[in-house]
């Protein structure tokens, strides 16, 4: 099962926190596979690989528009994240998940799916959406049978410790799209970005951000082939986690199991 929150408007070092805490919480077997969605204020992110040249603007510029930077552990170059972009950050073991194949899901196979989900979720609306051989994300541009698809509306950065994933990917809905002028996004510096907002054929049909969330939920769900579940609020997801119950019943608990009940004493 995959369990899924949306917690709106989040700033970026409250949620990466708030990954740090669930990864901990997943690698101790406390919680399930999770899945994270909201958005952020104003940000730029710089993976581990990421070229600083890469920022367009000076950190001047960046103060006076109220755009925080910062570096951390996901692989990629720079990305920007603002109101409007959908996050999804997927707490995943995997090594809980199976691949088509039947063998362990690796992280290529993980973005892979990543991506199929969004394309999906770009498909719900009426969007044609695919992949870009070599390059991560998701695309949208001309119907099949044409040219491929040239804008990015979707980009995915992971980061796999000891098989549990954090960080995820990043989806434009109705995100100013001037803001990417501040950066090369992701490096790529031929290939403008794309919006949901101004892909479909009727802006005013598009759904809020929430729920467009709920709809990345369900694709994931579908997608992984994993029941999906939202979970009410983020302090009975941490409440639930933090029960002082065994996550395996002792030995003598599952032999007791097989026996028959004691006899009732008057």
């Amino acid at each position: 099962m995959i369990e899924y929150l949306y917690l709106g408007r989040v700033p970026y070092d409250e949620a990466l926190a708030l990954q740090n805490e669930l990864v901990e919480l997943r690698r101790a077997g406390r919680i399930g596979n999770t899945l994270l969605l909201l958005e952020h204020p104003p940000v730029l992110t710089l993976g581990r690989n990421a070229d600083r040249s890469n920022v367009l603007a000076s950190d001047a510029t960046l103060a006076n528009r109220g755009v925080t930077l910062h570096h951390i552990n996901r692989g990629g170059d720079v990305t920007y994240h603002g109101p409007g972009q959908l996050i999804g950050y997927p707490i995943f073991d995997l090594r809980s998940m199976k691949a088509a194949s039947g063998n362990r899901l690796g992280p290529v196979d993980f973005v892979r799916l990543m991506e199929e989900a969004l394309i999906r979720v770009c498909g719900t609306y009426g969007v044609h959406a695919g992949r870009i051989p070599g390059l991560t994300g998701v695309w949208c541009g001309p119907s099949a049978g044409e040219s491929g698809p040239d804008r990015k509306i979707a980009a995915i950065g992971i980061h796999v410790s000891r098989g549990i994933t954090s960080h995820g990917f990043a989806f434009n809905l109705t995100t100013n799209l001037s803001d990417f002028l501040l950066i090369n996004p992701c490096g790529i510096t031929d290939k403008p970005v794309a919006s949901l907002n101004l892909e479909v054929s009727d802006p005013a049909c598009l759904p809020a951000l929430e729920a467009v969330a709920h709809e990345a939920a369900r694709q994931f769900g579908m997608v992984f082939a994993e029941p999906i579940l939202a979970v009410e609020s983020l302090h009975a997801f941490r409440a639930r986690a933090a029960e002082d119950t065994p996550l395996q019943p002792p030995r003598q608990v599952e032999q007791l199991a097989g026996l028959p009940d004691p006899p009732v004493r008057a």
